[in-house]
């Protein structure tokens, strides 16, 4: 049976509230024991918004047996990650919230049997964006990133229309109007910060999402293959926004876990 530890709190950054992770850990190494190897992670993003959203929950609708037990049982453990939300810090919060959770997997994942050299960052839509800035930065050296139907580029992002709801969340991850503050977009905009020392990227997205247009994942492939970055995109057929219209997330599971087995060796 797969163990959990929850509420870890791994960052307590001045004036905001401590940031928790979770833990879910393979079963080989919920017994404790130390002959087995460490496990490669899973660090998880959730999505939201930037605004909304829980590191208790992969993907809405779909259960953690189907998520993180999934990961779990391909022998991965997996982190589940907070991070200051838009109502509470302005970008790149939420980037160095990532940053320090990283770094206290480093510090004292092997304490839970977890091999922090051999690191995955996967998110989901906002979680997504985050999890492929982190793979660029290339002070946190990740294995590769997995990113599900990712916003990627706020400058392209289509722009609001008279009866959207203003700020965008977009404009309220970075604090103002996206064409007015092109520096503050680009810097929250991982299309435009590729380079050559990028690591592996497995990008999925549905053709029928209507939240984050398939156009921000094909801009994320584009870009890191023009800097000679592996990249692979996976479109899935039919599919919305959060796998709506998908009845079972075999189809994007098994190809995600493969990448993420292939780069941790």
């Amino acid at each position: 049976m797969t163990e959990v530890v929850r509420d870890v709190v791994f960052s307590s950054p001045p004036g905001y509230r401590p940031l928790s992770l979770d833990l879910h850990l393979p079963d080989a190494r919920a017994g404790g024991a130390e002959a087995e190897a460490l496990a490669p992670v899973i660090v998880f993003l959730h999505g939201g918004g930037w605004r909304v959203g829980s590191r208790r929950m992969f993907v809405p609708k779909f259960s953690d047996a189907e998520t993180f037990g999934r990961l779990t049982s391909a022998g991965f453990a997996v982190a589940s990650v907070d991070y200051r939300l838009t109502g509470e810090a302005l970008f790149p919060a939420q980037l160095d919230d990532v940053r320090a959770a990283l770094d206290w997997l480093r510090a004292s994942g092997g304490e839970h049997g977890i091999d922090a050299s051999r690191m995955v960052v996967w998110g989901e839509s906002a979680g997504g964006h985050l999890a492929s800035l982190a793979g660029i930065d290339r002070q946190l050296g990740v294995r590769g990133v997995v990113a599900w139907y990712p916003p990627t580029d706020l400058i392209a992002f289509r722009k609001p229309g008279p009866g959207d709801e203003r700020p965008t969340r977009e404009e309220q991850l970075i604090g103002g109007v996206i064409d007015d503050m092109p520096d503050a977009a680009a810097l929250a905009s991982p299309a435009r910060l590729v380079h050559p020392d990028a690591p592996p990227f497995h990008v999925a997205h549905g053709d029928a999402d209507e939240a984050v247009d398939l156009s921000q994942s094909e801009l994320l492939v584009a870009a890191l293959r023009r800097e000679g970055a592996h990249a692979e995109l996976q479109v899935v057929p039919g599919a919305g926004h959060m796998w709506q219209g998908l009845a079972s997330l075999d189809a994007v599971m098994e190809p995600a876990i493969a990448f993420a087995r292939n780069v941790t060796g």
